[in-house]
Order: C-alpha cells, then structure tokens, then sequence
C-alpha cells in the first residue's frame, strides 16, 4: 500500500491521480476527508481506503506490515498567516511523527518542502544541505518548512530511502478550493472571466518593473511526475528543488492566460498589501543541478505550454486531474 497524506488537497490528489494513471489503487488517502469543498479532488480516484489524518498513526500501527511506501504532502500552506502556532502543529511535530514512524518501520518517505524556506534568496536557491540552517525564510509557513528540514538532517535513524521536495510556484487543477491561496494562474483566469482584465501587484522595489517580479512556475504534472519517478529509481536520499529551473515573469504568464482563452491582454497593476510587502518574494529560480546528477532527465513544461493546457483542460471545463 501507498499512503497519500494531503490526499484531498491540491498536490495529493493529483499524486493519486498519478498514480493510479501508472496502474496503481492500492492507495490510502490521508486528509480531513469531511471538507466538501475538497470533495471533488478525490471522490473519483481509485483507492484501497481513506484515513481522517487524526486517525493515521493509530490506523498506521495497526497496519504497518502492509505499507510500503508514504508520500506525506499534507501541510498547512496559508503563506498570509503569521501565528507560527499554527504551523508548528502539522507542518513540523506531524511530519516529525511522520518521519520516526517511517524510519522506525523502514519504510521509504517523500514529504513537501517548498522553496519559502530561501526567503529573499541572499544565499541562493542551491538545495546545498550545507545552507540549510542558515537560511532565513521570511514568514511562520517558510519557517515551518526549514525547521523540518533542519531537524531531519541531524537524524541518524532515517527511514531506507527518503527525499524533502523543495516545490517552486506549483500551479494546475485540483486548486479551486485554496481561495486566497490559489495559483496566480487560477486567480487570473477568473479575473478575466468575470471583468476582462487582470491585476498583478505593482512592484515596490526600484530594481523590478510593475509586473516583472520573476518565479519558477512548476505545473503540478511535472511535480507528481518526479515524485513517481523517485519511488520508482530510489537513486538518492536527500532535499531537492522541484522547479522548472527557469524564473518567468508576472506578466508572462498573464499573458500565457489571456492567449489561452484567445484574448488580448489587459494587465491592471495594483498594490501590494502593506502586510505582505516585506515578506514578498521578488526572485525565485530552482537550481536543479542535483536533481538531474541522478539522472532525472524529463524536461518540466514551460510556462505558456503550462498555462495553456491548465486554462483549456481544465479551469476552463471545472474538471479535476
């Protein structure tokens, strides 16, 4: 059996939808499965059983001898949230929990971090461990992230093969219960079909032009596709980027948006919350170097293809993946 934690969310459910493209049912899914809003991204995937994540552990004792693999995903993302209380919980003790259980029972572990913990980037998007304790993310998600990464570099009892996933800008189906949270490509979409226009925040820095604020935009295909491709090479343990390792600008994929609906572009630019402003992140690029010395070759789709294929397929249809 296979274990999905976040399995009704956004990434989890596309790992099962993956999944079960290779063939595979023999899944757990692990999430708060009573959350309606999430129901979709689930309900149709072909599984064994599904577990409320308050329940796992005790369910997980019960049936260790049949558990052969744990892809923990579930996390609190909400990056606007500043009580790090909030994080702490799941984020660091339940993946500390997730990762004893696996490394006391050998079984293989993928679990999410994500590429809040570079903060402004001073030092970089290398996935050097060598950085990781010094890096300075800048807000309580972030932080929640690197804590966890810091902490499972000094175990010495690990489980038989395990891999941290530093996610880039994750975008693609299955988001349309995040709100607020949501990819700027979902919110982009909506905007345009509701007024015929977007809003991308206007820059606050003198060395980025209103909307050339640059991320590594990551479809959510390629994310599921590289985790699949780890369980089944187990070439290496450690944390990796999962990005493009190409950093596009805001207003690239606005437009990526608009052509996929055959649209011309109308791009409105407006402030950054004041609350969010210091702890924007104005550059984010991926080096993917350690990925692809372990022979990960596929190449990760480009934004326009991305977007295009996320607006058309999906967003502009309501399916799931």
């Amino acid at each position: 059996m296979i274990v999905i934690t976040g399995a009704a969310g956004f990434i989890g459910s596309c790992m099962a939808g993956k999944l079960n493209s290779l063939g595979i049912e023999d899944l757990i899914l692990v999430d708060d499965i009573t959350k309606e809003a999430k129901r979709k991204n689930w309900e149709t995937k072909r599984y064994r059983d599904k577990i409320d994540r308050r329940d796992f552990f005790k369910w997980a004792e019960q049936n260790v001898a049949h558990i052969d693999f744990i892809i923990h995903l579930g996390a609190r993302t909400d990056t606007t949230e500043f009580d790090y209380s909030v994080f702490e919980e799941l984020n660091l003790f339940y993946t500390q929990r997730m990762w004893s259980f696996a490394a006391a029972h050998r079984i293989p572990l993928i679990y999410a971090s994500s590429a809040a913990t570079y903060g402004d980037g001073a030092l970089g998007y290398e996935d050097r461990h060598e950085i990781i304790s010094s890096l300075q993310p800048l807000n309580p998600y972030g932080k929640s992230k690197n804590e966890f990464d810091k902490w499972a570099l000094k175990q010495t009892l690990t489980p038989p093969m395990w891999a941290g996933f530093k996610f880039f800008n994750v975008y693609g189906p299955n988001e349309y219960h995040k709100g607020r949270m949501a990819s700027v490509i979902f919110h982009s979409f909506n905007q345009i079909k509701e007024t015929g226009k977007v809003k991308l925040f206007r820059s606050h820095r003198p060395d980025f032009k209103d909307g050339e604020q640059l991320r590594d935009f990551v479809y959510v295909k390629d994310v599921v596709g590289v985790i699949a491709w780890f369980m089944e090479h187990r070439r290496a343990s450690g944390i990796f980027n999962l990005g493009t390792g190409f950093a596009r600008p805001f207003t690239t994929l606005a437009t990526s948006v608009f052509k996929a609906l055959k649209l011309e572009p109308d791009i409105q630019f407006i402030d950054m919350p004041e609350d969010i402003r210091d702890k924007y992140q104005y550059y984010t690029q991926a080096n993917v170097k350690k990925l692809r010395s372990i022979s990960f070759k596929k190449a990760f789709t480009p934004l326009e293809k991305g977007a295009s294929n996320y607006v058309r397929h999906y967003l502009s249809k309501e399916s799931y993946y």
